[in-house]
């Protein structure tokens, strides 16, 4: 299943990204920021800002247009030449702000840009100093195929990035309701500064996922209900025994906002593995059962909060918090710092209780 899911996302990501948009006029300029395409991102901008309707761009399209409208006559019964009429038509664009689950999600008409925009999905950082007290040097599994033995020389700074990108392959699926996307994320922790063991990547955890996303409408007290939807998700670390380490995913997406405030709410069933192919049947009681994610945007600066839990108690009951900052320093470029407490900051750590602190740079933001 996991081969399967990978493939065809993969050819879906590997299709032109010159395709062109469904809806080739957004009304909002932030529509335009989250296309990874340049030539892509220009003309949205263009279009957003009416700038192909200005100059030179222009130009043409007026003597056209000129040519072909009749002269009028006023009130005075004086003949009104067409140049003056054309001259006299506005040509401002009026622009509607769009919310933050607009912006990332497409949800409203005025802001679908279409299908195989390249996107970002979630942050994209590079972290050259990843640190913790406790690092997982001997994981284990309740799977005795998948216990390492014998400890490993791992050091507890390590470096850490991330690439995540998604892009919308079906636009109105019941109609003008509902949109396909597909997204793909890759976690790397590179022991950068472990001279003794040659550098070696620690782990690397590979996460493509499709999903279908519908826009909604409803008060939950002060908050808008925005977004609901469904997805299919696959998290491993392509390793083989005895750290191989891996699950599948049906997820559900609700999403929430007000003024600058979003709140993402993910419940999840895990698909069941069994016997000697479960590398790490114990995962849902550590890595959780459900998450949800709050953004704040604040004077240029983002703030990110992840609650994760397992929804069980006794000794079943276990979970994580992440916080993240991103803040300004020049252009699109963002510092960034990350700051992790409990189970399953990665895959190879599914089980292992540790905090983490990571400080770098973020290239993309979630929104």
């Amino acid at each position: 299943m996991r081969l399967t899911l990978c493939v065809a996302i993969m050819i879906v990501l590997g299709q032109p990204l010159t395709a062109r948009a469904q809806n080739p006029d957004p009304m909002d300029i932030r529509a335009c920021t989250a296309i990874e395409t340049d030539s892509q991102r220009l003309a949205c901008y263009d279009r957003a800002t009416g700038r192909d309707n200005l100059p030179a761009a222009r130009k043409k399209n007026e003597a056209t247009t000129q040519e072909a409208r009749p002269a009028t006559t006023n009130v005075f019964g004086h003949e009104t030449p067409a140049s003056a009429q054309a001259n006299a038509e506005p040509t401002e664009n009026e622009v509607k702000p769009l919310s933050l689950l607009d912006t990332r999600w497409e949800l409203t008409p005025e802001s679908k840009l279409g299908t195989f925009n390249l996107r970002g999905y979630k942050p994209i950082t590079i972290m050259p100093v990843f640190a913790t007290s406790n690092q997982n040097d001997q994981p284990h599994s309740p799977n005795p195929i998948n216990t390492v033995s014998t400890p490993q020389n791992l050091d507890n700074i390590e470096g850490k990035f991330q690439i995540s990108l998604k892009t919308k392959v079906w636009q109105g699926v019941f109609g003008d309701a509902g949109d396909v996307w597909v997204g793909y994320t890759q976690t790397s922790h590179w022991q950068v500064y472990n001279k003794e063991t040659s550098r070696p990547f620690r782990e690397t955890n590979y996460e493509p996922e499709a999903m279908l996303m519908f826009n909604t409408h409803y008060d939950v007290g002060s908050w808008d209900g925005r977004l609901l939807g469904i997805g299919i998700n696959h998290e491993s670390n392509g390793r083989s025994d005895p750290l191989s380490r891996s699950w599948n995913r049906v997820m559900g997406y609700v999403g929430f906002e007000r003024d600058s405030w979003t709140v993402t709410i993910r419940p999840w069933w895990r698909v069941p593995e069994g016997g000697k192919d479960d590398n790490n049947p114990d995962i849902s009681n550590y890595m959780g059962r459900a998450d949800m994610q709050i953004i704040h945007e604040w004077r240029g600066q983002e703030f990110g909060l992840m609650l994760r839990h397992s929804l069980r108690g006794g000794s079943e009951s276990h979970g994580a918090a992440q916080l993240t900052w991103a803040f300004p320093i020049a252009g699109n470029l963002r510092g960034y710092m990350e700051l992790f407490k409990g189970y399953g900051e990665s895959m190879i750590d599914y089980n292992h209780n540790a905090t983490y602190l990571g400080i770098g740079l973020s290239l993309l933001d979630w929104y």
